[in-house]
């Protein structure tokens, strides 16, 4: 299924891979295309020096130029490849890399310069890093290039953004990101769509073996923040990131759940890669899944005070309190991080039987919240308010029963020192595994069989 999703974004691609040749730079040699994880919270996730050394090492970054015209260099220990493109509304320019290790100065991309407000960075998939520049207003890429090592200095990629008009900026735009030319890649997709189908009509050739009979077991879905340029909160400067955290939490859930043999788990990601908001229900969805949940852990910004413990969140349209509202906001942004908004993606469902199926749905989320809570309390320290609800994207898939549990607070040192810890993080994932069999095995025995 999923190769055949693809074919129409590839012949889309394809028609117009001469257009888009325009808007990107190529240069230098290929690198090494295996993942590495950024900053590990466990000796299992640290990569060994040999596999560190094969990724390009980018060690400094800076901004020069006026309003009118601004330089961008990153320094680095080799010649890479590398692919800039614009994006629009807002206005961005993005830098695909292969893998590199950033060892850049800490708050480096904070603060701007001339047409540059700002710029983030990390792995956005395995083998692959960006570079997200957001612009003052309207600029193209006049030169962008890598210079190759001499007279003492190393290897440095140089972008030089020029101010242009709107109209000269949205002629620079990738052709998918183009409006004039979107009913010409819809025409390409439908094409293919329709040649699928009656590929599909042909019946099929008798298969060597017999096939295997279908895994009927309860789907869980678990759905570890964050990730690859989306690091979520920090604390200790770079050295803790909320997306490594909830990764390796993530991983010894699921290797938990799956001792038991009854539920088939899926994840969202297994390594330091950047998933969207709607991807990651949409593999909820497609899955069917019994349940679906999202793991994170909070912080509290500097001078808003202290909060600790563990925190279980449903879905709502209305907050429950301000904490609620605040954390909705800045995890619905995530993908904004990446430099591609996905907030205007179009529903999935029109139909007035829908109302039935949500409040049903949300009903089972706040079942299992309770559940869950009941579990954890016994062996983590919970927030004084631990059940609570907001608008999480990550939680609307209307048929999915989904809750979103915070961790704890990376910003109070008692959680952190509990996130941090084998011990600890072994104890919550055995309550939460007590949780998900008692709140499916009741569901499934009033369900009745074969549902």
């Amino acid at each position: 299924m999923a190769s055949r999703a693809n074919h129409p974004v590839l012949l889309g691609c394809g028609l117009l891979c001469a257009a888009a040749l325009l808007c990107t730079q190529m240069v230098g040699p290929s690198m090494a295309q295996s993942p590495v994880s950024q900053a590990p919270v466990s000796q299992a996730a640290i990569p060994s020096p040999a596999a560190v050394s094969n990724f390009p090492i980018a060690s400094d970054a800076r901004l020069a130029g006026d309003a009118k015209q601004t330089r961008f260099v990153l320094d680095l220990d080799k010649a890479i490849q590398f692919r800039a493109f614009t994006l629009a509304d807002p206005y961005r320019v993005i830098v695909d890399l292969p893998q590199v290790s950033f060892q850049l100065p800490a708050g480096i991309g904070v603060a701007g310069r001339g047409l540059v407000k700002a710029f983030r960075y990390g792995l956005i998939m395995p083998g692959g890093s960006r570079i997200v520049f957001d612009l003052t207003g309207p600029a193209k890429i006049a030169k962008s290039y890598v210079l190759e090592a001499a007279n003492g200095q190393p290897p440095r990629l140089v972008l030089e953004f020029e101010e242009v008009d709107r109209t000269a900026f949205v002629q620079s735009l990738a052709p998918e990101s183009r409006p004039e030319l979107r009913p010409a890649i819809a025409e390409a997709n439908a094409a293919v769509a329709r040649a699928d189908s009656s590929a599909a009509a042909k019946p099929p050739q008798a298969p060597d073996k017999p096939p295997q009979a279908p895994d009927k077991r309860p789907v869980i879905v678990i759905d570890p923040g964050h990730g690859g340029v989306d690091n979520g909160t920090q604390a200790g400067g770079a050295d803790v990131m909320e997306k490594n955290l909830v990764l390796s939490f993530g991983l010894a859930l699921r290797d938990r759940i799956e001792k038991s043999g009854k539920y088939r788990v899926v994840m969202t990601r297994t390594d330091d890669t950047f998933v969207a908001l709607a991807d990651r229900v949409k593999v909820a969805r497609s899955e069917a899944a019994a349940l679906f949940i999202s793991i994170h852990a909070d912080a509290l910004p500097r001078g808003e005070g202290d909060a600790r413990g563990a925190t279980i969140y449903t879905l709502s349209d209305k907050a429950t309190d301000s904490d609620a509202e605040r954390l909705a906001d800045a995890e619905n942004k995530s993908d904004a991080i990446a430099g591609v908004n996905l907030t205007d993606e179009p529903t999935e469902v029109a139909d007035i039987l829908i109302d039935l199926v949500q409040r049903e749905t949300k009903t089972f989320s706040n079942r299992f919240a309770r559940t869950l809570m009941g579990e954890m309390k016994n062996t983590v320290r919970m927030h004084k308010h631990p059940l609570k609800s907001a608008g999480f994207r990550v939680l609307k898939a209307p048929d999915v029963p989904s809750v979103l549990v915070e961790l704890g607070y990376v910003s109070n040192k008692g959680d952190l020192e509990h996130l941090v810890s084998e011990n600890w993080r072994n104890r919550t994932v055995g309550s939460m595994a007590q949780a998900i069999d008692a709140f499916l095995a009741k569901r499934l025995a009033t369900a009745g069989p074969g549902k």
